[in-house]
Order: structure tokens, then sequence, then C-alpha cells
């Protein structure tokens, strides 16, 4: 039995990490800003934390040995967190991105980059033993991207609408991390995971409107539109950063792996699946 302990744990991914964990046979802990706000089956231990309050950690460290972690906070946080962890745990899965797969969509120069590559290397010198995940494109971006638009209206705004991404659904994300976490044999892997099709983002919206029996009309923006109409949704680097690797990656098939299949034995769900798992967050 392991005792481990997920950071992140009210997250896309950390949350179903946490689901999947449940009736495993091992300790599951979930750190977490904001307790009151956590709903979690009764198994699970709750601990309250925050990363950039690295003594927060102590407490739910405690008697851990695996760790889960989806980093949530600024840079300056990254060594006096990973030190307390590394005194700690024996193993760590950590939440990261392709930032080694050669497809120009993973390959544009950006924080959320450079940051990713200081956590791992911070992580492979530890002296833990470390797996990192490598998820693409989340299929729930579509949850922020384009449900209020299809909730409120028959018409969504997007740019680079024939770039094409292999969304991934979170659960299978998850699916790949409880393997790492309770198996042994997974030791200094990077695992890149992506959902089983390359579609267009113009063809994911079609997907949606399909599934939801919708009629929807999809309009092209420019970049210089995008900056300004997506501030509603996501910090103007956050855009300028998909922006740019979009950019990047027209003309080119998503980049698609048969990793989640390797790991959990199962095929990824595709894009129609998660839109008919989530169907309502399309719905007027």
């Amino acid at each position: 039995m392991r005792h481990i302990l997920v950071i992140g744990a009210t997250g896309t991914v950390g949350g179903q990490v946490v689901s999947q964990l449940v009736g495993t046979g091992n300790r599951v802990r979930a750190f977490v800003r904001n307790p009151a706000a956590a709903v979690f089956p009764p198994s699970v231990e709750v601990v309250p934390g925050d990363l950039t309050v690295a003594e927060t950690l102590d407490r739910g460290l405690d008697g851990i040995d695996t760790v889960f972690l989806v980093w949530t906070a600024p840079r300056p946080a990254v060594d006096p967190a990973l030190e307390r962890i590394t005194k700690q745990a024996r193993r760590i899965v950590f939440l990261s991105a392709p930032l080694k797969t050669p497809h120009p969509l993973f390959q544009q120069p950006n924080p959320a980059r450079a940051l990713g590559e200081y956590i791992e290397q911070r992580i492979e010198t530890s002296g833990l033993e470390w797996t990192f995940l490598r998820p693409g494109m989340f299929a729930s971006n579509a949850l922020l991207w384009w449900a209020p638009q299809i909730r409120t209206g028959d018409v969504v705004r997007w740019p680079y609408l024939n770039v094409p991404t292999a969304p991934i659904d979170p659960r299978d994300i998850a699916a790949a991390a409880v393997r790492a976490l309770t198996e042994d044999g997974h030791a200094r892997a990077e695992y890149v995971l992506t959902g089983p099709e390359s579609l267009s983002q113009f063809e994911q919206l079609s997907m949606i409107a399909r599934v939801a029996g919708r009629s929807i009309h999809i309009e092209e923006l420019s970049p210089d539109e995008a900056r300004r109409e997506l501030l509603s949704i996501m910090p103007l680097p956050v855009i300028n950063m998909l922006l740019q690797a979009w950019a990047a990656a027209q003309g080119q098939p998503a980049h698609v792996s048969t990793t989640v299949q390797q790991i959990t034995g199962r095929p990824p769900r595709s894009f129609e699946d998660w839109v008919s798992a989530y169907l309502r967050e399309f719905s007027r």
C-alpha cells in the first residue's frame, strides 16, 4: 500500500486522480488551498496548504511516500517546495507538457514552458524516483473556450480554426497517473499522452454542435481580434502563448501517441466520447 499525496487535488486532472485512486487500496491525501470547497469521498484525507508557503507542505507530506504534483504557483516557490517533497517522498509523478516532442505546437518559447523545464530539472536532480506525464491539449479546454459562447448563442468566434490538435480526456491523463503512482516500472519514464485522433478546432466545434443537436455558426477570428475578444476568459499572456503555438502548427496534423493504451491497457477516449460525457455544459 502506498501513501499518496495529490497536490493540485481540486484541479481538472488532480481531481480525477483522487477519484480514480479511491478504492485502489492505497491511502490518499489531498493537498488543497480551500478545504471547505473540496468535496471528496470520506476515505480521502484533506490537508490545507499552499505551494507558495512551503512550510504548509509539512503536514501534507507527513507519512507520505508518493506525490502527484500539479504545479500552480510562481517560480520562486519551486525550490522551497521541492526541498520539502524530496525530504519525505520517494516517488513523484509530475504533470508536465510535451516539452521534448518535435512538433511546432509544443516547441514555442513561453514562460510556462521555461517553468516546466526548470521544475523537471530540479526533480531529475533531486534523487526522487520520478515520472513525467506530458499531455497535449486537454479536451476540457472546450469548457472554458467554447461552452460559454455555445450556451448563450449560436455563434462561436475563434482563431486558427484550421489548426489540428489531438485533445485528450483528463480522465485518461488521470488513469495514466494512477498507474505511475501505484505500480512499479515507471521510473524515469516520460509519457506523451494524447487523444486518439487529429482534429482541427473547426472539426472539434462541429462535433460539439452535432452531439448537442445544435446549429452553430463558426467564425474565424484574426489574432488581433482574439487578443481583444478572449480577454474575458483568459489573460493576455496565455492568449499570446496559444496564438503563437497555433500559428506555428498550421498545415501539420496533430501529434498522436498510443501511450494511454500502452500504460492503461485500453485506448484513449475520443473527443466525441468526452463531449457526450459533458454535454450538459454546452446546453442552454
